[in-house]
């Protein structure tokens, strides 16, 4: 990597027999409370599973507190600084040595809405959206995007709906989808948040919680798709 390498989470698979490297790529988009020990282990079960990672820091080392509602703008407008960043991350995931060349994008809460929006821009093979906010025109999103792979939970109450929504844009254009609704979970269930934060009293308005079963079942389902698209695709 030689875009921001101080800025980024980099997890290098361990080269075996069977999967020496060159791997896919993936750039990974943290959820709201920023890149901290929970996304560098989603990080990292990816990279135990054959792929190149790297997260890059949205915030730049500040809090989420300062930087939370900057981000969030800039999801809204679709443009900004933060899809300068992770584009960048793209494209030099892609140029390393050490990657395929294909790249995927996934994405947590938060980071879930970036993703979504980046499966429909030139250059990404997948998107894994996890809990991400669906807008009302993703239909028009996902003109012409890669495939998607999306979770969500059913006792979601920030998300109503969001499954539904996004299963019928995708088959309305054409795209190549796996979204699934997990009735027993909540927003941000593969998610292990145990440190304190400034946002803890947020997460237990909106209901936010681990659910192992759904987390573990999204993971294979998340594994298989991107074995298709990306590591299918190199």
């Amino acid at each position: 990597m030689t875009t921001a390498d101080r800025a980024c989470y980099l997890a290098v698979p361990v080269p075996t027999s069977d999967r020496p490297g060159p791997w896919p790529g993936v750039v990974l988009v943290h959820d709201a409370f920023g890149p901290g020990d929970d996304m560098h282990e989603q990080a990292d079960w990816l990279a135990a599973a054959g792929y190149v990672v790297v997260m890059p820091d949205l915030y730049g080392g500040r809090s989420a507190v300062r930087c939370l509602k900057g981000t969030f703008a800039q999801l809204a407008r679709r443009q900004g600084p933060v899809f300068d960043q992770l584009e960048a991350a793209r494209s030099a995931l892609a140029a390393d040595d050490r990657c395929t060349g294909v790249v995927g994008v996934i994405g947590y809460c938060m980071g879930g809405g970036f993703a979504l929006l980046l499966a429909g821009r030139p250059g990404w093979s997948a998107a894994g959206v996890n809990y991400g906010q669906v807008p009302d025109d993703v239909a028009d999103v996902l003109a012409g995007a890669c495939a998607v792979v999306a979770s969500f939970g059913g006792r979601d109450t920030s998300l109503p709906g969001a499954a539904t929504k996004l299963r019928a844009a995708a088959d309305a254009a054409g795209v190549t989808a796996d979204v699934h609704e997990y009735p027993r979970a909540r927003h941000g269930f593969i998610n292990r948040l145990a440190a304190a934060s400034p946002l803890t009293p947020m997460m237990k308005v909106a209901g936010v919680g681990y659910d192992h079963a759904s987390a573990a079942d999204a993971k294979q389902r998340i594994l298989a798709f991107f074995d298709v698209h990306l590591r299918g695709a190199g």
